[in-house]
């Protein structure tokens, strides 16, 4: 009889036991060890909250026209599988750390993302033209999203046509490229629209815009790539703004406000931009 009930009595601590092993055996696979670091044994608490992941702010007043970097977002002409991995857990609670630790690898022009001279010009790179010394005042500041004929690139003669009215600073420019939804495709796409040469010079020679925006990685045309950077980074006065996210968001006038990573001795840097109507 004694027997009996000591069996009893440790049968719930058994099944107990049993399960608690099954439950961290669970969380061990989905959360695999890091080198490094010695597994933990504790539970695993269930997610209550989940967020929520938005394009458009404030009642609709604040647009986030940055693209999400993604492993399978395009980079450059000759990187035909896209991004790639570039975010790694190095630290995680699950696995002993006291917190959780992430690190980035990826290229400073990957996704949206600020051009400075120094991607071009070797003596303004050696002379510190870097993203730490852009002018932030010409990245915020009210400015115009404008769309581009669908079938051409941003030559002289298209500039012309969209009329912009003189003292206007800040311009994003919308093309085939966002109807195309080229940012969503892994492979770079080198029929992509852009400015041409002539439609850089026209730009700098006879308006007075200082913050230059486009929906693709490369802000110049591909035939046209190098002489259109050269043309709008030459005078060191021109912020340019590549690879904008401008789907479904309406053309008109913004506080626009687009703030690089400060990353000094960098020629370029992921960026933030939002729209605020």
């Amino acid at each position: 009889m004694a027997k009996t009930t000591i069996i009893y009595l440790f049968l719930p601590l058994f099944f107990f036991f049993f399960f608690f092993s099954l439950t961290v055996a669970a969380a061990n696979t989905a959360y695999p060890t890091i080198p490094g670091t010695e597994p933990t044994n504790g539970c695993i608490p269930p997610v209550e909250r989940r967020p929520v992941r938005r394009e458009v702010h404030g009642n609709g007043r604040i647009y986030d026209v940055t693209h999400r970097i993604t492993n399978s977002m395009p980079t450059y002409v000759d990187h035909v599988d896209g991004v790639g991995e570039f975010l790694r857990l190095t630290d995680s609670i699950k696995n002993g750390s006291l917190s959780n630790l992430s690190e980035l690898r990826f290229s400073v022009h990957t996704g949206t993302h600020i051009d400075a001279p120094g991607h071009v010009f070797d003596h303004y790179y050696d002379a510190g033209f870097d993203v730490d010394a852009v002018d932030l005042e010409v990245l915020n500041g009210p400015g115009l999203l404008v769309d581009v004929p669908r079938d051409k690139n941003i030559s002289a003669e298209v500039l012309k046509s969209l009329n912009i009215a003189k003292g206007v600073r800040r311009v994003l420019f919308r093309t085939l490229n966002t109807d195309r939804r080229l940012m969503y495709k892994t492979e770079f796409d080198t029929s992509y629209v852009g400015f041409t040469e002539d439609g850089a010079r026209w730009l700098v020679e006879n308006t007075e815009i200082k913050l230059v925006g486009t929906d693709y990685l490369p802000i110049a045309a591909f035939d046209d790539v190098l002489k259109g950077h050269y043309a709008l980074l030459e005078s060191t006065e021109i912020v340019v703004v590549e690879a904008l996210k401008l789907d479904d968001v309406p053309a008109g006038i913004y506080s626009i406000h687009c703030l690089p990573l400060r990353v000094p001795g960098a020629e370029g840097a992921p960026t933030r931009c939002i729209l605020i109507k």
